[in-house]
């Protein structure tokens, strides 16, 4: 799962039909997968909207800064 999520935060572009049936062969229901790609897709939108508009994370580190 966290290969895929990986794969879809830094080449969204790159991600396959096979790289979901890995996902199902792993034991993940389509429900599941679907969660998986709302929370990791979620998360790179609300960061690239901290990012565009410069948003100071506490530490004063931008979000694209983060290390997390």
């Amino acid at each position: 799962m966290l290969e895929y999520v990986e794969k879809l935060t830094r080449t969204p572009g790159s991600v396959r039909q096979g790289d979901v049936v890995r996902l199902r062969d792993s034991g993940f229901g389509d429900a599941e997968i679907l969660g998986i790609v709302e929370v990791a897709s979620y998360f790179a939108y609300v960061n690239r909207i901290a990012d565009g508009l410069g948003v100071a994370l506490e530490g004063g580190n931008t979000a694209a800064n983060d290390p997390c």
